[in-house]
């Protein structure tokens, strides 16, 4: 676990309110010469009471900070010997859509997938912390496009099952939240049913 120094502290302090964890992370190793997750650093940021203060979407217009890379943001990208780097390699914070239509962002490196997180997920965690286990992000009107805070809604994996299967999923984040409701009564109704017949196995 890294040990945050003072300067290391109000270096994300300074720039929070102007960057995206994913873009400070690239940033931050670059400057202190770390190697941590963007996961790693919110989550220092959360426990230090350091908060972006964003939306956690950009107006429209907005130019992604590695648009261009070099010089991108007043800073330069890390520097890699000629061969060491595969040809699709692209840096920290770097998006890409999925094939379902989803934005994901680049948060660590390496071979594997879990290198890219849901933009969604992480807007999330910025602003609650860590997404527990079982757990998923789902946006509440529908349209995965709107990072608004107050669009992105918390259930388990139960939940969503359920809420597919009844397509509760609503066009506005209170409609949603309905549907969590009535997905929450048709589990626990499940539940009983599946509990009584186990009951009625037994005693035959």
């Amino acid at each position: 676990m890294h040990n945050y120094t003072p300067e290391e502290l109000e270096f994300i302090r300074l720039h929070i309110s102007h960057m995206a964890w994913s873009e400070l992370t690239v940033k931050f190793n670059e400057t202190f010469n770390t190697s941590l997750s963007s996961k790693a650093l919110s989550g220092t940021g959360k426990r230090n009471g350091i908060k972006s203060g964003r939306t956690g979407f950009f107006p429209k217009g907005h130019t992604p900070f590695n648009k261009g890379v070099k010089g991108a943001g007043g800073w330069e990208p890390m520097q890699f010997k000629k061969g060491n780097k595969p040809h699709n390699w692209v840096p920290l914070g770097s998006e890409r859509i999925t094939k379902d239509g989803y934005i994901q962002v680049k948060v660590d490196e390496g071979k594997f997938q879990h290198n890219w997180r849901g933009k969604h997920i992480l807007v999330w965690e910025e602003h609650n912390g860590p997404l527990p286990n079982g757990h998923v992000v789902i946006f509440g009107d529908g349209d995965n496009r709107n990072f608004e805070p107050a669009n992105l809604l918390l259930i388990s994996r139960k939940q969503l099952v359920r809420l597919n299967q009844l397509n509760l999923i609503g066009d506005n984040a209170e409609l949603t939240k309905t549907g969590v409701i009535i997905a929450d009564i048709c589990n626990r109704i499940g539940e009983r049913k599946h509990a009584t017949r186990r009951k009625e196995n037994i005693n035959a």
